[in-house]
């Protein structure tokens, strides 16, 4: 138990948690030579130690990769200012191009204007960003306890779905721009000790607080549920929602319209609750518009959640 305690809470020096990431970059070929890679950039301590460990890997191994940060500004009055001046300079001490995308551009909503599906729009956000860049991949800073967070969260709601691919290193193949996880083995306190520059992070409730608790008792849970989660085998009978593609912007969607989609059309239609919860209600609404032939224009003329590269 000692050693076991040694192992997985000991802090590890600089170049040994650099070559461990950098395993994990070659073991699962993350990338190929000659990729445009987007570095999702929030100006907190996992992004910001991303953001200097791919381009010190970059630099050190000759990836060949060009390395862009992409930030997004919610546009919440006091929130972002600070983390988008971290960006900023880490912009100029990695030498990285930095490229910053607002809600307001994308979505025709800030932050103070929409208090819902947060986390929804920043991905969305993240996506849109990295397609203005016109790179081959995002990566995320995502860690161990992220991500073993995200399996019990699964499996505490029944999603089978989302649990067969939550722990994958590298998920959206399928669609334009794959997202890669670099710190999928990485734990958190591993990232706060890192020499780099530290912002406070955000809990996640009952999931990240019970994960704590394992980990106190046994520090390599977090590896341990990373490991069932990869291990899950989902029975050939169970029938999987189909990806597709969103009708309205065209991104991945396993529905019609995209949870985005969806939220900002009830925005714009003063129907804030509409893509809340579940969408047969704004299903009975979208077939009423579509029926409507007193002159208004369909749904899918409406500029909400579109936008064009």
């Amino acid at each position: 138990m000692a050693s076991e305690v040694t192992e997985a809470t000991a802090p590890k020096p600089r170049g040994v948690f650099e070559d461990e990431i950098h395993r994990v970059i070659v073991d699962n070929h993350l990338f190929k030579p000659g990729e445009r890679i987007a570095i999702g950039a929030s100006g907190g301590k996992d992004s910001t130690v991303l953001a200097y460990v791919m381009s010190e890997l970059n630099r050190r191994h000759d990836y060949g990769l060009d390395l862009f940060l992409l930030s997004i500004d919610e546009g919440i009055t006091g929130y972002r200012d600070d983390s988008l001046e971290t960006v900023k300079r880490n912009e100029i001490q990695y030498g990285l191009p930095l490229k910053v995308v607002s809600y307001k551009e994308l979505y025709g909503w800030t932050m103070d204007e929409i208090v819902k599906l947060i986390v929804l729009l920043v991905f969305k956000a993240l996506d849109r960003g990295a397609a203005l860049l016109k790179v081959d991949k995002l990566v995320t800073g995502h860690n161990a306890d992220d991500i073993a967070e995200t399996v019990l969260l699964n499996i505490l709601r029944g999603d089978i779905a989302r649990l067969s691919r939550c722990t994958s290193i590298t998920t959206g193949e399928d669609g334009p721009i794959p997202r890669c996880k670099p710190f999928k083995y990485t734990y958190e306190k591993e990232i706060v000790i890192y020499p780099c520059i530290y912002s406070p992070n955000a809990y996640r409730g009952f999931a990240r607080e019970f994960i704590k608790d394992l980990e106190r008792i046994r520090p390599r849970a977090i590896i341990d549920i990373i490991k069932s989660g990869e291990d899950f085998r989902i029975s050939t009978f169970t029938k999987m929602p189909e990806q597709g593609n969103c009708e309205r912007c065209g991104y991945i969607s396993s529905q019609k319209w995209c949870k985005a989609c969806v939220l900002l059309e009830g925005l714009n239609r003063g129907l804030p609750k509409l893509g809340i919860g579940r969408t047969r209600g704004f299903d009975n609404e979208r077939n009423k518009d579509v029926k409507e032939t007193n002159g208004t224009k369909s749904l899918e003329s409406k500029q909400c959640g579109t936008l064009d590269f």
